[in-house]
C-alpha cells in the first residue's frame, strides 16, 4: 500500500532545504504533511562529498546566501568565529557553512525528516478528484502525493567529444570526471596531469594534485580567467533581473544566461595561487587548446590537440591520468522521472530547461521545478544558493495558497 502525502521533496540537498524552511516559516502546521526523499536518506549528504572530495576550503556565495529564511542567520552564527568569514566579501569557509547548516536542520526539527530512497518512477494519477502522482521507489515502495517538488540536480557530466570515442581499453581510474574524484587518499608522486577545463572545480583539482606530488597541466579552449563570482552580482536583484524577466523570448532568455555564467572562471585567489605554482614550474598553462585525440598506450596518456604546432609538444609527454573538469549538461528530455509528464503535460523546452508558470509549476499540473532547470524563470543563479531562495519564493507562495491560479511566466514589464 502506498504512503500517502500532500507534498513529496525530491532531493535533500541545500535548495530543498531552503524551500523547507521558507515552508515552515510560511506555515508551520504543514510540518506533517510532506515528505523528502533522498538516496543517502540526510540532508545535504551529496553537497558536503563534494566539497570534501576537492578539498574546497570556502565557498564563493558571501554569507547572505544559505538556506535558512533569515538572511543574516549566518552572520550571527559566524560571531564567534569571525577568522571563517573570508574578506571582502565574507565567504564562510566549508567548515562554517557545515556546521551553520547542522544548526538550521537542529533549530527547525528537521534532521529526522529524510527518507532514504531513490524515486524511479514518476506517474500520473488521480486523487480527490484532481491529478495526483504516484512515486515509484527503487525498492519497490511507492508514494502518493498531491504534489511534488523536483529538488535535485539531475545534470549529468559533460565528456567531450574526444573522451567519449576513446576505447575502454584503459584503466578506469585513469580518466576521470571531476564528478567521479575523490582527492582525500590520492597517492600522485611523480605523475602527470592532465586536467581539461577552465573553472574553479579545474582548479582545486590543480591543487590537491599538485599537493599529493603530481605535475598538472590546466588545458582549455579559452584563456584562463578571473572574477569573483560565477555570475555578475547585478543578476541577485532587479539590475539585471528586471531586464530578464520583461524578456517575452525564451531562447533570448537562454542566451542571456549563458552570456552571464561564459563557461568556468576563476577566483582571484585560486588564479594567484596557480600562478605561484606554475612559477615554481609545477603546474602549466595551455590556453585556448583543445585535445584532438588520446590514446591509451602501454601504461601512459598520449594526446593530441587540434591547435597546431604550439601546443603539440604534450604529444610526446607520457600522462598519467586525464581529468575533465568539463562541467555538467542539464538537459531535461533525458531525465527519466518527466517521461510520463512530458507525455501527458507536455511543456515547451528550450535547449534543455523547461518552460514553467511563474510559481516553477510544470504546466497542468502540482509538479514544480527548482535548481539549474528553473533557469528560464529565474535565470543565471537558479542552480546558486541565491536561486534556491528565489526558487523558494515562488513555489511557497503556491503551495501555502493551492487555490491562487497559475499566472503567466513572463509578467508584463
Amino acid at each position: 500500500m502506498a504512503l500517502s502525502t500532500d507534498l513529496a521533496i525530491i532531493g535533500a540537498g541545500p535548495q530543498a532545504l531552503t524551500l523547507v524552511t521558507h515552508l515552515l516559516q510560511k506555515k508551520v502546521n504543514l510540518r506533517s504533511r510532506f515528505v523528502v526523499i533522498d538516496p543517502a536518506g540526510a540532508w545535504l549528504c551529496q553537497w558536503h562529498h563534494q566539497f570534501a572530495a576537492l578539498e574546497i576550503p570556502n565557498l564563493r556565495s558571501p554569507a547572505v546566501h544559505h538556506p535558512d529564511p533569515n538572511p543574516h542567520a549566518l552572520r550571527t552564527f559566524a560571531e564567534g568565529r569571525p577568522d571563517e568569514l573570508l574578506p571582502p566579501y565574507a565567504l564562510p569557509t566549508t567548515g562554517l557553512f557545515r556546521d551553520f547548516c547542522q544548526s538550521v536542520l537542529d533549530r527547525w526539527d528537521l534532521a529526522n525528516r529524510v527518507m532514504a530512497g531513490t524515486v524511479q518512477h514518476l506517474d500520473l494519477g488521480q486523487g480527490l478528484g484532481r491529478p495526483s502522482f504516484l512515486l515509484g521507489l527503487a525498492d519497490g515502495r511507492q508514494i502518493r502525493a498531491r504534489r511534488v517538488v523536483l529538488a535535485h540536480g539531475g545534470g549529468r557530466p559533460q565528456l567531450p567529444a574526444w573522451a567519449r570515442q576513446i576505447p575502454q581499453t584503459y584503466p578506469s581510474h585513469r580518466l576521470r570526471h571531476s564528478s567521479q574524484i575523490d582527492l582525500r587518499g590520492l597517492s600522485l608522486t611523480g605523475e602527470r596531469i592532465l586536467i581539461v577545463g577552465s573553472g574553479l572545480t579545474a582548479g582545486h583539482l590543480a591543487l590537491g594534485a599538485v599537493k599529493r606530488g603530481a605535475t598538472v597541466i590546466l588545458m582549455a579552449r579559452r584563456q584562463f580567467y578571473a572574477k569573483l563570482f560565477d555570475a555578475d552580482p547585478g543578476w541577485l536583484g532587479p539590475k539585471y533581473l528586471k531586464g530578464f524577466q520583461a524578456e517575452p523570448s525564451w531562447q533570448q532568455r537562454w542566451q542571456m544566461i549563458q552570456q552571464a555564467r561564459n563557461g568556468g572562471s576563476l577566483t582571484p585567489a585560486m588564479w594567484l595561487h596557480l600562478r605561484r605554482l606554475e612559477r615554481q614550474g609545477k603546474i602549466s598553462f595551455y590556453e585556448q587548446c583543445e585535445v584532438q585525440q588520446a590514446e591509451w598506450k602501454g601504461d601512459a596518456w598520449q594526446v593530441h590537440c587540434k591547435t597546431g604546432a604550439d601546443h603539440n609538444c604534450i604529444a610526446h609527454l607520457p600522462l598519467d591520468r586525464l581529468w575533465l573538469a568539463t562541467g555538467s549538461q542539464l538537459d531535461i528530455t533525458h531525465w527519466p522521472l518527466l517521461a510520463n509528464v512530458q507525455a501527458t503535460y507536455p511543456a515547451e523546452v528550450v535547449n534543455g530547461l523547461p518552460v514553467l508558470d511563474y510559481h516553477l509549476r510544470w504546466p497542468g499540473c502540482n509538479l514544480f521545478v527548482m535548481g539549474g532547470a528553473a533557469a528560464l524563470q529565474l535565470g543565471p543563479v537558479a542552480r546558486n544558493l541565491f536561486g534556491g531562495r528565489l526558487a523558494s519564493d515562488r513555489i511557497v507562495q503556491a503551495l501555502v495558497k493551492p487555490s491562487r491560479g497559475i499566472i503567466p511566466a513572463v509578467l508584463p514589464a
